[in-house]
């Protein structure tokens, strides 16, 4: 199972996602990364509804060889057998910030007049690690001003009596423009990730995000 970001907008015309995102809604992508592969493509591509997905296809076997996986040498079967090739982690932050670099900084050349409006904004991730549960996702994206929908998934649905899973389905809802949108979730993906696996490589990706990506975050006013 690879990991899954989509984006919505019912925005008329929704395509103009296409001109935020630097990706034409026509054309399949694939960017090489040094852990693998990002691909972006259009699920739907129509001037009422348009999303844009970005896959992300890890090689854990690559993640072991470039020292990217958990640490520790004394573990080295853990390094093979992780859940970071299925997870939002950082390593989705740093997929966004290579495939989506430009749309996150606000740069739209053609139509810049896009850049600053609000849209009505849907983004999905396929599974998000989170140990805190449902209230920690909250308390991060709430403040943000986003509509949060949680789905948590059991261990094994063979097994009901082994409880749940820390994994989630997250779809956040919102009003603002696209830049804000990905800020987010750049900074979200390593935030929660680090929450369930509290390594010291954890918390250096979460210190390597890019600063206004986390000032933008941390300025945010709590809300109760």
């Amino acid at each position: 199972m690879d990991m899954l970001l989509t984006v919505s907008t019912t925005r008329k015309p929704a395509t103009d996602l296409g001109w935020l995102l630097h990706k034409h809604p026509d054309r399949c992508q694939a960017f090489d990364l040094a852990f693998g592969r990002a691909h972006v493509f259009y699920p739907d591509a129509t001037e009422d509804r348009c999303t844009a997905a970005l896959l992300l296809d890890v090689d854990p076997i690559g993640l072991v060889r470039n020292r990217r996986g958990p640490p520790g040498e004394g573990f080295l079967l853990r390094q093979y057998v992780n859940d970071r090739p299925y997870v939002a982690s950082s390593l989705m932050s740093v997929a966004i910030s290579r495939v989506f670099g430009s749309a996150m900084s606000g740069t739209c050349k053609d139509r810049p007049d896009l850049v600053d409006q609000p849209f009505p904004l849907v983004a999905c991730l396929s599974v998000l690690p989170c140990r805190g549960g449902e209230g920690v996702l909250r308390r991060l994206f709430e403040p943000l001003g986003y509509e949060v929908q949680a789905t948590r998934h059991a261990l094994d649905d063979t097994f009901p009596d082994w409880g749940d899973s820390p994994y989630f389905t997250v779809e956040l809802r919102g009003q603002r423009p696209l830049r804000e949108l990905l800020a987010h979730l750049y900074v979200s993906s390593s935030r929660c990730w680090m929450t369930t696996n509290t390594t010291g490589s954890a918390r250096t990706r979460w210190r390597s995000c890019s600063a206004r990506a986390r000032d933008g975050w941390n300025r945010t006013p709590r809300r109760n």
